[in-house]
């Protein structure tokens, strides 16, 4: 049985991937991470579906990063832009080097737990705006993990070269609880529509003819 650490955002893909992970028969834990985000409500829905599933979690604070990254839309005051998700003022929603600081976060977790991977939710549709998503990030984090302890961790991004509407259909047939997951970066309870990450999900939900729980 592979032991696996899940990055578990409590958005649409990692919500996904901590199913599939269970789906196949690993044994799991998740960890989240608080960074000083205007959406704290995913982290929210990540401990709700952790509770659901029985899933040990964390949610590990960085609230330096506000002081660090305070040129991103997700940490600052700055306005959050609307458009569709490749669109170039997307890039305001970047948080430099988020995901390099919390997927070393995790394997050191995976290291003291003696788990075998890391597991990431980036997909292709991320690929546009985040370097930090990129298969070739990917590609070089997974060379890190294999000598940066004594024990190498393995980096498992299944979804890597999936599209948001792919991850739609394989939660789909996961039965995935999208009711609790959270996407807007705009934070509010109810979706704005109009953000980037809204507008991916809206998109995915509708080529995948599901209706999205979180749609009053």
């Amino acid at each position: 049985m592979r032991k696996s650490i899940c990055v578990l955002s409590g958005g649409m893909d990692s919500t996904t991937l901590l199913y599939h992970l269970l789906h196949d028969g690993r044994k799991v834990k998740a960890i989240s991470f608080d960074y000083g985000q205007r959406h704290k409500r995913e982290l929210e829905m990540a401990s709700q579906t952790c509770l659901k599933l029985g899933v040990e979690h964390k949610i590990i604070s960085l609230a330096f990063m506000r002081d660090i990254a305070s040129n991103s839309a997700l940490t600052s005051d700055m306005q959050v832009p609307h458009g569709h998700y490749e669109a170039e003022n997307m890039k305001l929603t970047v948080v430099p080097n988020r995901n390099m600081i919390m997927a070393s976060i995790a394997m050191a977790w995976a290291v003291n737990e003696e788990f075998d991977e890391i597991a990431l939710g980036v997909h292709a549709g991320d690929h546009a705006i985040y370097p930090d998503c990129r298969p070739v990030f990917v590609d070089q984090l997974k060379k890190i993990a294999m000598i940066a302890n004594f024990n190498p961790v393995f980096i498992y991004a299944p979804f890597l070269h999936l599209t948001k509407n792919d991850i739609a259909e394989r939660g789909k047939v996961l039965n995935v609880d999208y009711s609790l997951t959270h996407t807007c970066y705009e934070g509010g309870a109810a979706p704005c529509g109009e953000c980037g990450s809204c507008v991916e999900r809206a998109e995915a939900f509708k080529i995948s003819n599901m209706i999205d729980p979180l749609i009053k």
